[in-house]
């Protein structure tokens, strides 16, 4: 199957992450103006039932949870796989793989919770140091979706024998996401805004960079 060119990936990539950008951008100013009436008071029940609940042991679990998708662990695993698989197929479009999906979703939170400021949950934050007012989106959540489930599916391609091991990678935004609830650190629609906006990330960006056949890894080079 033939490639498309740089220029036209390039282009591809930035119209999406513009659509993406422009959409989280209006769910924001929506849920923080016209819609919050209807919106903060669900949001703020469902977070204070939860902390109303709170135990120590699900203190500790929720605290795992929620540190599997620090940002510094998330980065740092991306980094590892990138390099990983450029060595393992030759090839430096995993590393560019990985740049755009870490990166280009980086720059859209950090330019969403700057325009979209969005005060924390009414509860004890259990997660201490947080930005008061970067509750929207979940960027915990959107590690979860794309380090873990971009490894699975860069893996899933370019060595579908392991589809087996890697598959397990899916499930870890279902922990992330109660456990970020479960400590305050968002509502409930912040958690929901970034598994949708992730998740279209992540499908555009694997669909564009993938290898188009699980013999190559890009560049003509195949894989061992």
């Amino acid at each position: 199957m033939t490639e498309p060119s740089r220029g036209t990936t390039a282009r591809t990539l930035a119209l999406a992450w513009g659509v993406v950008v422009g959409s989280a951008l209006s769910l924001g100013w929506l849920i923080t103006g016209p819609l919050a009436p209807v919106v903060e008071p669900p949001d703020d029940r469902f977070v204070r039932w939860l902390a109303s609940h709170r135990t120590p042991a699900l203190d500790t679990a929720a605290a795992v949870g929620s540190h599997v998708a620090d940002t510094i662990v998330g980065m740092g695993l991306a980094l590892v796989v990138a390099l990983v698989a450029a060595v393992v197929g030759r090839s430096w479009r995993p590393v560019v793989y990985f740049t755009v999906l870490v990166a280009g979703y980086l720059a859209l939170y950090l330019l969403v919770t700057h325009l979209v400021p969005r005060d924390r949950p009414p509860v004890e934050i259990l997660d201490p140091g947080l930005v008061p007012d970067h509750s929207y989106p979940s960027g915990h959540m959107a590690t979860a979706i794309l380090v873990y489930g971009g490894t699975a599916l860069w893996w899933g391609r370019v060595r579908p024998a392991w589809r087996q091991w890697t598959w397990p990678l899916f499930l870890v935004p279902v922990v992330v996401a109660p456990s970020r609830l479960y400590q305050g650190a968002h509502h409930l629609t912040d958690v929901l805004a970034s598994l949708v906006f992730a998740t279209v990330w992540l499908v555009v960006v694997a669909r564009v960079l993938l290898p188009h056949t699980p013999s190559r890894c890009g560049e003509g080079r195949a894989v061992p």
